[in-house]
């Protein structure tokens, strides 16, 4: 993925940074080497950079199937007649394995809205209730067709709640 792409973020911090910590000499180093060392991919033409094109990573997985490539879930789930997701520490990335974060190659999605901008942004509550209703973030809400694995049901009835409150964010409650 692309740098400026947030699976490249969670490639970095998941995968890159996953095995760094494996060497204690490098996670010893200073944050600023640190990160640039586990953050740089090889330039030696093993990486080939495929933009945000998922399509295009397919293809090329089809055409030479020893690589590797970096795309998310629902595609993964699309393209199953096509290529095959890479276990790791023997988890396969599945629906219910990353729902209950299990597989060590996924993330959460976080959604913030600023509490500043409930009363000046024309419709942002409604969008937020729209956003956490079980039409979309529920269990078959439309959401899941486009790659969301929905929280289970009392942490996602909790969500709503926060969302519907606008419960302030505090320090380690996401």
């Amino acid at each position: 993925p692309p740098p400026t792409s947030g699976t490249r973020d969670a490639f970095n911090e998941l995968v890159m940074e996953g095995g760094c910590k494996a060497f204690p000499w490098i996670a010893a180093l200073p944050r600023n080497e640190y990160l640039a060392a586990c953050h740089t991919l090889r330039d030696d033409g093993h990486y080939i950079e495929a933009g945000e094109n998922d399509n295009l990573i397919v293809q090329k997985l089809e055409a030479s199937p020893k690589q590797v490539g970096v795309f998310g879930y629902s595609f993964l789930e699309q393209n199953a007649d096509k290529v095959q997701g890479a276990h790791i520490d023997g988890v396969a990335p599945e629906f219910d394995s990353i729902a209950e974060g299990e597989y060590p190659v996924s993330r959460p999605l976080y959604f913030y809205v600023k509490k500043a901008h409930i009363a000046r942004v024309p419709g942002i509550r409604e969008y937020l209730a729209e956003f956490t209703s079980e039409t979309a973030s529920g269990e078959f809400g439309y959401l899941t067709d486009n790659g969301l694995i929905p929280l289970a049901d009392e942490e996602r009835a909790e969500m709503q709640a926060q969302a519907k409150n606008l419960t302030e964010l505090r320090l380690g409650n996401p």
